[in-house]
């Protein structure tokens, strides 16, 4: 009977564990409009929530059925947000605010394969120089290396953009011309 009861505690955690990283990755997937993908998932999603929610209904006398649920969603949660960050979708957009003008960082960051626009920026403490670079979200960690390298004091404020549209770059990244 103990056997029995363990295993089904594991069924429901592994189910709900699946079920929520599905759940992550769908919910991700919508926000990056990728409807037809999401749409696809979220299909598989709701088996595997019924199958484990019936699993859990049907035995409600069984708390520790429940609490495999609860604890198998919060893994599930943890499980999705890494799947999602070894995925890393999409493009990120990175603000750096320099003191080191006379180094060429432009010319370096695009030697290495990046976006950059520049332009000189006035701060409380003097002139700076402002670079707006984007880069596909799996290149992010090595950019983040690039700047700290030129430059261990850069300010570095990073975003998602929503939509991007032109520019010569966007091609050449697509032909996998970054640096890693």
């Amino acid at each position: 009977m103990l056997s029995n009861s363990l295993m089904m505690i594991l069924i429901i955690l592994v189910i709900n564990i699946v079920y929520v990283s599905f759940f992550t990755i769908r919910m991700i997937l919508t926000l990056k409009g990728q409807r037809y993908l999401a749409a696809f998932i979220s299909t598989i999603e709701v088996v595997i929530y019924v199958i484990g929610l019936g699993l859990v209904l049907d035995n409600l006398n069984e708390i520790q059925n429940l609490i495999a649920y609860a604890v198998g969603y919060g893994i599930g949660v943890i499980v999705g947000m890494k799947i999602e960050e070894k995925l890393a979708l999409g493009y990120i957009t990175v603000n750096v605010i320099s003191t080191e003008s006379e180094k060429d960082l432009p010319g370096i960051l695009r030697d290495k394969g990046y976006g950059v626009t520049d332009w000189m920026a006035n701060g409380r403490e003097g002139d700076r120089l402002a670079m707006q670079i984007l880069t596909p979200r799996k290149y992010e960690l090595n950019l983040y290396a690039a700047i700290k390298e030129l430059d261990p004091r850069a300010f570095i404020i990073a975003f998602e953009p929503k939509t991007i549209h032109g520019g010569f770059w966007v091609k050449a990244v697509r032909r996998g011309k970054i640096e890693v």
